[in-house]
């Protein structure tokens, strides 16, 4: 490890832009010409359009134009789609309703745009918005899942009856009934996951300009994936042919998977620059994030979990209702499915499972990805079974964990996961240590003479990042493929450029990506630069989410590198007339092993570009590109404990300590893993004791804003004692697991698991608000 490269604990590149205001998101370009856009919502979660007036708003100051759902049907631009076909048990397809960009005759949730205000500035826009007369026909509205699926419930769409998208079985039935036959104990539990917002720093927004003259459209989003987005938005909306559309994803500030997707306002914003002949920029404010991004999470579970009379498992049920929301977006539809049922097994030997996951259409937002995505929902399922089998067996909550650990690798799970590698035991005996495990009953003790209920809750998480390889996943029903691609530019001067198609919204690439390439070729990463974002300077490539941008994309830039190494060992060597074997790249010189002839990198750069004396047959230039396609999908893993306190006379919780040790395979950049795990511990965190978004019975929803949706604070979180393990990972060369959404997925149920412990009552939703846990306390 170089004092930049692999290992290294280097600050991150990019903050000097944005602690000094530096950075470009969306909302800070201005182009010539621009104009504003300003929806108009849907006040109400189900309703008929009878009719949309806009005369008196076209003839206010500065009003350019007013465009209606129906006018994008009429111009045939197509409805949103999902892309990951899934089969429900008795081989009917999903059924998905037909999502437009706006609502031509009927809105399904409450912030659904109708139509749209061109104007000269936002606020113009904003004013004659309120001048627009839109007729309404209230329709009777669902919001509950159980109420939704019941019989005379308010049909969302003709193409689901009984508003259920699918019935999707995974696992061996006949082989968990039989397991259950013969169960000495079986431990039952009724689980909420509740729903979230995803609240990234930075709102969405979009400028969207079309070039008459060239036919073509430039998009400036804000996007965790560029390329897919303009795949999606050409061959599937009918907006612009894939070559005549760029889509520029510049700094963007946060995502948590709520950016993968294509929203209606892009959509539209690039028919209205069409439409009106002038670049439309749209901004979201804060309530139409609540309103309008897809939410998180929102799954009613049953479990029961079999066990023989040695406390081992023998075998698992589970029947999950999942929210969709009013209709389904990009990704949504593999989430409760093979991003949640294939983690059940966990970090435990279970012999067989079955899971059944039901969709459910409601009125309210569409519900798709956020960090984690299905392996939160099925960690903190798992997790509070195990904790609820420990009480109900009487054993110790560690211990049965240990009992059932996979201890072998490769391990194949009954439910398509096969493990690679990993040492949980290694994990909890690192957090066992940190918490002090066996001194915790006399720290309750002396909590209790003072009048604090203490508890201390466990949870084991595996997650599956670097979703792969390709052909699995399309024979699963994924519409694209999960490769990555990169491309290796050295210039003449020696410097490097590096075209990812990963895109970083926060993950630290200008910094990590650099750092392989010093830890490589031993050049200062000053000497580096990486470009993503932009479908025009970028070669296709997936982009970013489910921990992948590591493992999957900077695989592909190492495989890139090893291309432009290979090239540039074979001019040295013909340089330094020696043999391509002897040569070595060390300190930033190809060097002849065993001698003291050497030539500096630059030097090499330039002679592949003045091309004087080439080897014979070689190309001038220095430049490689790579193409990666994992064989499996990585499994981070580990052990969080927290520890806590209890105010029994106000339900308040109090923080002790929270432990983390996590095995992430080889670590690029320890300080910026660090990170990401404290941002993820506290979203996992805000889950369990803080966030909810929360809709009345009609579909109104009740969290529309920072007043009323509780997100975690500085003082709502504890210090965080860090700690990793490590097995590397044999599927990539690099040995990387990925890091981005472990908090995230383990830390709520390490504490609901121990603030059940504290009060000694196991049935507790989250999020677990002061007034929850005191009614909880005190209920008969």
């Amino acid at each position: 490890m170089g004092v930049e490269g692999i290992g290294a604990r280097v600050v991150r590149k990019e903050d000097k832009r944005f602690i000094t205001g530096k950075g470009r998101y969306v909302d800070d370009i201005k182009l010539p010409g621009m104009t504003h856009a300003y929806f108009i919502r849907s006040p109400h979660a189900h309703a008929k359009v009878k009719g949309i007036d806009s005369s008196a708003a076209l003839k206010m100051p500065g009003v350019v134009a007013v465009l209606t759902g129906q006018q994008l049907v009429d111009d045939k631009v197509g409805n949103l789609i999902c892309g990951w076909a899934i089969t429900s048990k008795d081989g009917s397809p999903m059924k998905m309703g037909a999502w437009p960009a706006m609502a031509p005759e009927t809105v399904r949730f409450v912030g659904q745009a109708v139509a749209v205000v061109i104007a000269e500035s936002k606020n113009l826009a904003r004013d004659a918005a309120e001048a627009v007369v839109v007729d309404y026909e209230e329709l009777p509205a669902v919001a509950d899942m159980h109420a939704a699926i019941k019989a005379g419930a308010p049909q969302l769409h003709p193409e689901a009856p009984g508003n259920q998208v699918y019935d999707w079985v995974i696992g061996d039935e006949g082989a968990v009934d039989a397991a259950f036959a013969k169960a000495a104990n079986v431990v039952k539990l009724d689980v909420t996951n509740n729903r979230l917002a995803p609240n990234a720093m930075e709102p969405r927004a979009a400028i969207a300009d079309y070039d008459a003259a060239e036919e073509h459209f430039t998009l400036y989003t804000t996007s965790q994936n560029p390329h897919v987005a303009r795949l999606v938005l050409s061959a599937f909306y009918n907006i612009a042919p894939e070559h005549k559309l760029r889509v520029i994803a510049p700094d963007v500030g946060g995502g948590f998977g709520s950016k993968i997707f294509i929203y209606p306002e892009e959509m539209v914003a690039l028919w209205a620059s069409k439409k009106v002949g002038r670049p439309v920029k749209w901004t979201g404010d804060r309530t139409e994030a609540f309103l309008t991004d897809a939410h998180g999470r929102d799954h009613v579970t049953h479990a029961e979990m079999a066990f023989d009379a040695n406390s081992k498992i023998t075998g698992l049920k589970v029947k999950t209702y999942a929210n969709f929301g009013a209709y389904m977006s990009l990704f949504s539809s593999s989430v409760p499915t093979y991003l949640y049922a294939t983690l059940l097994s966990g970090q435990y030997n279970i012999p067989a499972i079955h899971a059944e996951v039901i969709g459910v259409y409601t009125n309210t937002t569409p519900v798709d990805a956020y960090r984690g995505a299905g392996r939160p929902e099925a960690s903190y399922l798992l997790e509070r079974l195990m904790e609820t089998a420990a009480r109900q067996l009487k054993v110790d909550p560690a211990e049965l964990r240990r009992t059932n650990f996979i201890t072998q690798f490769p391990h194949q799970t009954p439910v398509i996961m096969a493990y690679d590698t990993g040492d949980f035991n290694a994990s909890l005996d690192a957090a066992m240590k940190a918490i002090d495990y066996a001194g915790f009953p006399a720290r309750k003790a002396q909590a209790k003479s003072q009048g604090k209920l203490r508890g201390i809750g466990v949870s084991c998480y595996i997650e599956a990042c670097g979703i792969a390889p390709s052909k699995a996943v399309g024979s699963l029903g994924a519409g694209v493929g999960l490769w990555e691609s990169a491309e290796v530019r050295v210039n003449p001067v020696g410097t490097i450029e590096i075209l990812t198609g990963s895109h970083s919204h926060g993950q630290g690439h200008e910094t990590t990506f650099c750092q392989l390439v010093a830890d490589r070729l031993g050049v200062p990463i000053s000497q580096v630069s990486i470009v993503h974002g932009d479908t025009d300077k970028v070669q296709f490539g997936m982009g970013t989410y489910g921990s992948r941008s590591a493992a999957v994309g900077l695989t592909a830039i190492l495989k890139a590198m090893e291309k432009m190494e290979s090239k540039a060992k074979k001019i040295a060597a013909h340089a330094l007339e020696a043999s391509e074997a002897d040569i070595v790249i060390e300190n930033g010189e190809f060097k002849v092993t065993g001698t003291d002839k050497a030539i500096a990198f630059p030097m090499v750069a330039l002679a592949a570009y003045t091309a004087h004396n080439l080897p014979e047959g070689m190309e001038p230039g220095l430049k490689e590109s790579a193409f990666y396609d994992p064989t499996n999908f990585t499994f981070p893993a580990g052990a969080y404990i927290c520890e806590l306190e209890v105010d029994p006379g106000t339900g308040k919780t109090s923080f002790i300590n929270f432990v983390a040790a996590d095995d992430f395979g080889r670590l690029i950049n320890p300080m910026i893993v660090e990170g990401q795990v404290h941002g993820g511990l506290a979203q996992g965190i805000g889950q369990a004791l803080l966030e909810h978004a929360i809709y009345d019975a009609n579909g109104q929803p009740v969290t529309a804003s920072f007043m009323d949706y509780s997100m975690p604070r500085a003082d709502d979180l504890p210090s965080f004692n860090l700690s990793h393990t490590t097995t590397l990972c044999p599927g990539n060369p690099l040995g990387i697991k990925g890091c981005g959404e472990a908090g995230a997925i383990g830390a709520s149920a390490a504490v609901i698991n121990a603030i059940t412990d504290a009060i000694g009552k196991n049935n507790l939703e989250m999020p677990a608000t002061p007034d929850r846990v005191w009614r909880t306390i005190n209920a008969a």
